[in-house]
């Protein structure tokens, strides 16, 4: 299945990650984080146990209060901490297969590829490069926000001490 979308209908972004493989996952495999940094997500409202394991689900909303769409994004497959496949529902606009990728290009560095392709919903009637177009900057937030975290995550509490001042 996998290599059916990935020749003719996946789109693909990638970043560099100053941390490692596993502090990436580490924000992939924290369900409760996929608000902050999965661009359009609004608020997660459950994340089964066990996530990131095949079949696990985060519930999450899309959109702002009171115009909130609920809705499910499921893991199809892990390997960690290199490989993470989700479905991607989102009623009535349709459902997406994403892919993330991580591959250590050096100590302490992490190359992050996304790749994502509509599978169901108004979206797939766009030619590839229209949905291109759309998906390319949504998804390059996406990872800078990843990015952003896993290097938190990677910093600890030092490098922002004293921020939190208004």
């Amino acid at each position: 299945l996998w290599a059916q979308w990935e020749t003719n209908h996946m789109t693909e972004v990638n970043i560099r990650v100053p941390a490692s493989p596993e502090q990436v996952w580490a924000v992939l495999a924290d369900g409760w984080s996929y608000a902050g940094w999965v661009v359009g997500a609004s608020h997660i409202r459950q994340v089964d146990a066990g996530w990131p394991a095949p079949e696990a689900r985060i519930h999450h909303s899309v959109g702002i209060w009171p115009f909130e769409v609920h809705d499910i994004t499921k893991v199809r497959a892990a390997d960690p901490p290199r490989m993470l496949e989700l479905d991607a529902h989102l009623w009535p606009f349709g459902e997406a297969l994403v892919r993330f990728e991580l591959t250590e290009i050096e100590p302490g560095a992490t190359q992050v590829r996304m790749f994502e392709a509509l599978k169901s919903g108004p979206g797939t009637l766009l030619p590839k490069a229209l949905q291109d177009l759309l998906l390319v900057p949504r998804n390059k937030e996406t990872l800078t926000r990843l990015r952003d975290l896993a290097v938190r995550r990677e910093a600890g509490d030092e490098q922002v001490a004293g921020n939190d001042q208004v």
